[in-house]
């Protein structure tokens, strides 16, 4: 008889004897346990210890090299190698040296990436705006902190912050840096750790200690007036859009554009471009106008040349005889990353958790942090002054019979019994007692003591003074409002971006004449490749390739001064010009709109259409039935946007969309097999692109809402049996004659 199977038990034997022994035991584990108890810390640690900054704007490895720099006494004393630093710095930072360098590069003054740089550099350090360039070996380079560093360590030694154990708990190392300046707007930080990431601009110094001194006095106050904008290492011009400024400070996520600096100097008939947005390199955006120059799109440039020298940047343009400068610089703007986006995504660790917060939040949470800071700091000079008063108020007892001190200690035979003595003899305490028998032999003079003892009512004064600021917020916040305005009248600098109010007025976009117009047609596959191909084209080939799996999903007959809009799972449109992509061929794949159009990790094309003149209305279906019917002018904007959140509603996924010039009947399928007539007009058109529509089909819980095609598309021959008198209504069972051989796909 055969032995019966033993149930699992989530373990194996292995009788290999070179595998862990004669039994060893090789451990079933659910993957879900193993990502709990493997992937989950090392994504905090990521999170909490390296990727993400704190409220005071350091991360771990700013924090520990900063620390180990004014350890090393180079805070207002002489420069020394960079790899001294770093070999000093291993010592709080495990990383390797490779690591502790590159964080002392983004951090120096050589390199240029920050609006006021902690390290003062001697050297070749390379440029934020380059990405070619090289900086020199840690041997060849030296460092020393920056006079503003001073407003980091003022308070290190007075217990302002805590201090921790470093990695092998062999020293202590600051948990956070006691800043006496909200450093977290003012330092620009990125940092991406597992499953979320930190975008932080930087802001104007000056701007922003008044900003905080505003909300010091007013909690909750408007702070656009005050803080105007953020501010870049590079310079550059902000196009200044409230809406999208005030987004950031509430919500702390966001984009602002930037734009390049340039003038046209006549006599030579070039163009020099002296300040690029911090979100770019010179290298892009060379690359970029080459491409341009190839594909034929930009024929008024005769050359381009990176004349960046000691004296900064400077990219050089040769434009060919009677070039307007303006207009090539308006296309160059719309075309390369001389005016780029700078995306906001304000992530701060506080007290060990991650939040996305508004520059109003932050500076709630900065104030707290630094409040208590303060009281800190002032209850550790209580310490000392209490100290110091109590050693006087022993000293004050001895000032009228000094001579009897000195007999004590004259009369006492051992030493160990001369603080006994002098504390039974005067009845005080040891450590009194010790002071008193510490002075020096010509110091017992009643001068001495009497000034000594003078000071006993100062000290009182003082400790009544300090102890009545720690326990008054009011006074706190003074004294923070004090240190802002001495830091800001000493390290003050005028803001290095330009702020644009006027730039919608400027020409945002190219004359018609200047974009060819000719007949296109468009294919789009279901995955999302675009091909754009002109009709001589199209006879010449007309069998489309597409990748295995893949197929037509959408196809149009435009112009190609046509703009496209693409709507996505997110709820999302992306707009582009179809003269944005190249003429192709049928046998090509296309371009894959995702990665073309920036789209997010994830994020996938569901409709497209061309817009003509914005006229028409889109009609969204979603698969709870309803269906919302939105003006296609409502995707109109005055400056070209390459984004629009928010673009249909999100309570039920997206079964199908059209786009109609005029009123049509529509047939609307379930999954139920259920078919629904009704006329577009039934449907009154919204103002908001969210709007979740109306209900149109009633339908059972397990079914929805599949697919939507006009009535003379379809192969219904009895049309009256799915007409429905009132909406919603759910429609009747599709016979065998209106099936046809139906094919559910979304038509535009």
């Amino acid at each position: 008889m055969p032995k019966k199977k033993a149930p699992e038990t989530g373990a194996k034997r292995v009788n290999n004897p070179n595998v862990m022994g004669l039994h060893a035991r090789v451990l079933e584990q659910p993957i879900t346990q193993t990502l709990e108890l493997n992937y989950m810390p090392y994504a905090m640690s990521v999170i909490v210890s390296r990727a993400i900054p704190e409220i005071d704007g350091f991360k771990p490895s700013h924090r520990k090299l900063l620390y180990t720099m004014y350890q090393m006494k180079l805070l207002g004393g002489a420069r020394t190698k960079s790899a001294n630093v770093v070999g000093q710095t291993m010592k709080l930072n495990p990383h390797g040296d490779a690591a502790i360098y590159d964080t002392m590069v983004r951090l120096s003054r050589g390199y240029g990436a920050l609006l006021h740089p902690f390290v003062d550099s001697k050297g070749n350090f390379g440029k934020v705006y380059s990405r070619d360039m090289a900086w020199a070996a840690p041997r060849y380079t030296e460092v020393r902190l920056d006079g503003i560093c001073t407003e980091f360590f003022r308070d290190i030694d007075q217990d302002a912050v805590d201090f921790v154990d470093n990695y092998d708990n062999s020293m202590k190392e600051p948990a956070l840096l006691p800043t006496t300046f909200p450093n977290v707007l003012v330092s620009a930080n990125q940092g991406i750790a597992v499953g979320m990431a930190s975008n932080l601009c930087g802001f104007n110094l000056s701007e922003v200690c008044d900003a905080a001194i505003a909300w010091l006095k007013k909690p909750g106050c408007d702070l656009l007036p005050i803080l105007k904008a953020p501010d870049f290492p590079t310079g550059g011009e902000l196009l200044y859009d409230e809406k999208a400024i005030r987004q950031i400070y509430e919500t702390g996520r966001g984009s602002v554009q930037v734009r390049s600096k340039w003038r046209y100097l006549k006599p030579e008939n070039l163009i020099e471009i002296y300040e690029i947005p911090y979100s770019t390199t010179v290298e892009a955006i060379m690359d970029k106008v080459s491409e341009l120059i190839k594909s034929g799109k930009i024929k008024e440039i005769a050359d381009m040349r990176d004349e960046t020298d000691l004296n900064g940047l400077k990219l050089t343009i040769d434009l060919k005889r009677g070039t307007d400068p303006d207009k090539l610089m308006a296309r160059l703007f719309r075309s390369t990353p001389l005016q780029d986006a700078y995306s906001c995504n304000f992530n701060i660790l506080i007290a060990g958790m991650p939040r996305v917060m508004g520059v109003g939040q932050i500076l709630e949470e900065w104030t707290a942090w630094r409040m208590e800071s303060v009281r800190r700091r002032t209850h550790f000079t209580i310490g000392k002054k209490a100290e110091k008063l109590h050693l006087l108020q022993g000293l004050q007892k001895i000032l009228l019979d000094i001579d009897k001190a000195i007999a004590i200690i004259r009369e006492t035979e051992e030493d160990a019994e001369v603080i006994p003595n002098l504390m039974i003899g005067f009845g005080i305490d040891q450590a009194q007692a010790e002071y008193v028998a510490d002075i020096r032999l010509r110091n017992i003079n009643r001068e001495y003591i009497l000034k000594r003892t003078q000071e006993t009512a100062a000290l009182e004064a003082e400790l009544s003074d300090l102890r009545d600021l720690v326990n008054d917020p009011a006074r706190v916040k003074k004294v923070i409002i004090a240190e802002l305005q001495a830091v800001k009248k000493k390290y003050a600098l005028p803001r290095r971006t330009e702020i644009l109010y006027e730039y919608a007025a400027e020409a945002d976009s190219a004359p018609e004449e200047e974009i060819p117009g000719y007949p296109v047609h468009v294919f789009l596959s279901r995955e999302g490749y675009l091909k754009k191909i002109t009709p001589q084209s199209l006879r010449m080939s007309g069998e489309q390739k597409y990748k295995e799996g893949d197929g037509p999903f959408l196809q149009w007959e435009g112009n190609n001064r046509d703009e496209l809009l693409v709507f996505t799972d997110r709820q999302q449109c992306y707009k582009s010009r179809l003269s944005d992509f190249a003429d192709t061929k049928a046998s090509v794949l296309g371009e894959f709109l995702p990665t073309r159009l920036g789209m997010d990790s994830g994020e996938n094309v569901v409709w497209a259409c061309i817009t003509g003149d914005y006229g028409g209305h889109v009609f969204f279906f979603f698969e709870n039935g309803k269906a919302a019917r939105v003006e296609l002018g409502a995707y109109k904007t005055q400056t070209r946007r390459k984004r629009l959140t928010g673009a249909f509603s999100d309570k039920s996924p997206l079964a199908a969309a059209l786009l109609l010039m005029e009123e049509r009947e529509l047939a609307v399928f379930s999954t139920e097999g259920r078919c629904l007539l009704f006329q577009t007009a039934a449907l009154a058109p919204k103002s908001t692109r969210t709007t979740q529509g109306v209900q149109i089909m009633t339908l059972k819980p397990k079914y929805k809402l599949e697919a939507v095609r006009p009535l003379e598309e379809t192969a219904i021959v009895n049309p009256s049996r799915y007409r429905a008198r009132t909406l919603p209504a759910a429609g009747a069972l599709l016979r065998a004659e209106d099936r046809g051989e139906e094919q559910m796909t979304l038509l535009d």
